[in-house]
């Protein structure tokens, strides 16, 4: 974070975070107080390691983060760092960045989840208790074409199944009933058949007419792999965003000593936090290394720095893919429709049948 973008936080959180000074002492001052939760929040450090850096001590911090990062999060929000697109011509605009940048039309969004680690909560019994053995809550995220979030839900526990995840959050039912003013179906380029706009998704998912998903199984044929190829190459967006939270916000790289409340409200400020430091794009927070880059040419990918650490070092989960594969007609059409366009002249780009 440059020192321009701790100004701009801090003036927009201070009023939040400010303290009075009284008769018997002088009060932390709101640039440390967002000081020393920013530094708990990128490295993980313990309340104890906090207590020598910055002098304070460590009754008195387990006051001050939890205090400034729920701030972080209801003030970004409230400035719209955290906001779904609502109205057609943003979710154009999210349409036209996928197409632009990775060459799916009609995509408004990639979907995915993880596991967010933290220490049982007491008297939890297995509420908590995920497929990996450990305890956590779900971070859901749909993000758009350059790495934003457009939403998240986070706190489902993580005993609950992976379908379940996406179904019982509030995008899903406003999907669902039509609320979001998602643009109506149009045909592809270069093609004839109206084709609605979709979110790119990955096994763990239901297949939905608004939700679309690679082929099953293996053994696919030739023109199936293709479609499944370029929307793995759209979806890839919202697995580097994980990548790069875990790379950036080194507290997501052990479980958190916290309980569901709090590790929800710190998530949740460190994908508000995420959507500010974009925003500002200066280039401290999203250099070209902390991003996948790809040869316009030939496909190739070079990985961002975060794909050369050690597997392992972090404990993002993915949610458990399952088996949900029964689809309807109408959704068979979709991904027919899709794939005949990814084969066709105005559609294919010419490195995809390498990678197949």
């Amino acid at each position: 974070m440059s020192s321009n973008d701790m100004e701009c936080l801090l003036m927009l959180i201070a009023p939040v975070i400010s303290k009075r000074d009284t008769k018997f002492r002088t009060a932390i001052s709101a640039k440390e107080r967002l000081l020393v939760t920013l530094r708990f929040i990128a490295t993980g450090d313990s309340y104890k390691s906090l207590m020598y850096l910055f002098r304070i001590p460590v009754s008195t911090i387990s006051l001050i983060v939890p205090d400034v990062y729920r701030a972080i999060f209801d003030v970004l929000k409230r400035e719209n760092y955290l906001k779904t697109a609502v109205t057609t011509s943003e979710w154009m605009q999210v349409a036209k960045g996928f197409e632009e940048n990775w060459n799916f039309p009609h995509c408004i969004g990639a979907l995915d989840g993880n596991h967010i680690v933290m220490q049982a909560p007491k008297d939890s019994g297995s509420y908590y208790y995920n497929y990996k053995h450990c305890h956590s809550v779900v971070l859901l995220a749909l993000v758009d074409a350059s790495y934003k979030l457009l939403y998240i839900d986070v706190g489902c526990n993580g005993r609950v199944s992976d379908g379940g995840v996406f179904s019982s959050c509030f995008f899903s039912s406003a999907l669902e009933q039509g609320h979001l003013d998602i643009p109506l179906p149009k045909p592809l380029p270069g093609r004839e058949k109206d084709t609605p706009y979709v979110i790119v998704a990955d096994d763990a998912f239901p297949m939905r007419l608004y939700l679309m998903k690679p082929y099953p199984f293996h053994n696919q044929p030739g023109l199936n792999r293709v479609s499944n190829y370029r929307l793995t190459r759209a979806r890839r967006v919202v697995e580097i965003f994980f990548g790069h939270i875990a790379q950036r916000f080194r507290i997501l790289r052990r479980p958190l000593l916290l309980g569901p409340e709090k590790t929800v409200t710190i998530v949740s400020a460190i994908c508000a936090l995420h959507n500010f430091l974009m925003d500002r794009n200066d280039g401290n927070y999203a250099n070209r290394s902390n991003f996948d880059v790809e040869d316009v040419q030939n496909g190739e990918v070079i990985g961002a720095s975060w794909r050369n650490e050690e597997q392992g070092t972090h404990n993002l989960i993915p949610i458990q893919t399952g088996q949900c594969n029964k689809n309807s007609h109408d959704t068979r059409a979709i991904c027919e429709e899709f794939m005949n366009y990814f084969v066709s002249p105005s559609g294919e780009v010419p490195w995809q049948y390498r990678y197949i």
